[in-house]
């Protein structure tokens, strides 16, 4: 069955800013019906509107997802109300930097928490619907720190890592099932996050970036447009960055 025979329900987390928005505007644009999942009910109303604005469908759920209980019923909920999910993108997350030497136990194990164990709940809780519908794409966003690691990011990197292995485990277990599942890591995205940096640090950034410019969050949602899409289905287990060339081998 193709895309244009089925309308494709896509569930995107961390969806109410940067990174996240610019992928479920994407998806939407794509004929996706699309619900948006993070904490902020008032900026996921702006990015619901932002879709309903260009003719798209989108619903809203708020969710912590370093609840997993909460996460787990959250996902379900999707599921059950919109009578199918063929597509997950887990693209929130947390940073709590620090040199490893002052990182606390809590800082790492909150990160942990977030980053990985809440990818983890999300895609085990979806493969269930995604299984009966004989189709599935999953998008996990990663980070080049979980390629090549980042000084003062020990947890993040270690998260991030954990996301690739995790998700090419899902991918060799769940290709018979018509189900991919793939890893887009960015480099440096121009969002909130990145925005308060020091300009010393986008300085040197730009200097290691063979592109010479921070990359924009609907380069990231471009990437994932395409994984999620019925064209897609041969590309599994993949790792794909985003990162204007930074950490090309």
């Amino acid at each position: 069955m193709t895309d244009a025979a089925v309308k494709r329900v896509a569930l995107v987390t961390g969806a109410s800013r940067g990174i996240g928005a610019s992928v479920a505007l994407a998806l939407a644009k794509q004929g996706r019906k699309v619900v948006l999942l993070a904490r902020n009910q008032e900026k996921l109303n702006e990015v619901a509107k932002a879709i309903t604005d260009i003719g798209g469908e989108a619903s809203t759920l708020t969710c912590d997802i370093a609840d997993g209980a909460a996460l787990a019923a959250a996902v379900e909920r999707v599921a059950e109300e919109q009578g199918r999910l063929d597509i997950l993108v887990n693209n929130a997350g947390i940073t709590r930097d620090g040199l490893l030497l002052r990182m606390s136990d809590e800082q790492f194990d909150e990160v942990i928490s977030t980053n990985l164990r809440s990818v983890f709940i999300a895609c085990r809780t979806a493969l269930r619907p995604m299984m009966r519908g004989k189709f599935g794409r999953i998008v996990n966003i990663g980070s080049v720190a979980g390629l090549v690691g980042n000084a003062g990011q020990a947890n993040y990197a270690a998260a991030k890592a954990g996301v690739i292995g995790l998700t090419r485990t899902i991918a060799k277990e769940m290709a018979p099932k018509g189900i991919t599942a793939n890893v887009v890591a960015p480099g440096f995205i121009q969002t909130d996050m990145t925005d308060v940096l020091p300009q010393a640090i986008k300085d040197s950034v730009q200097k290691i970036t063979p592109a010479g410019r921070f990359g924009q969050p609907e380069e990231i949602a471009a990437a994932v447009a395409y994984l999620t899409s019925d064209e897609a289905g041969y590309v599994n287990g993949q790792v794909l960055a985003v990162d204007g060339g930074m950490t090309m081998a």
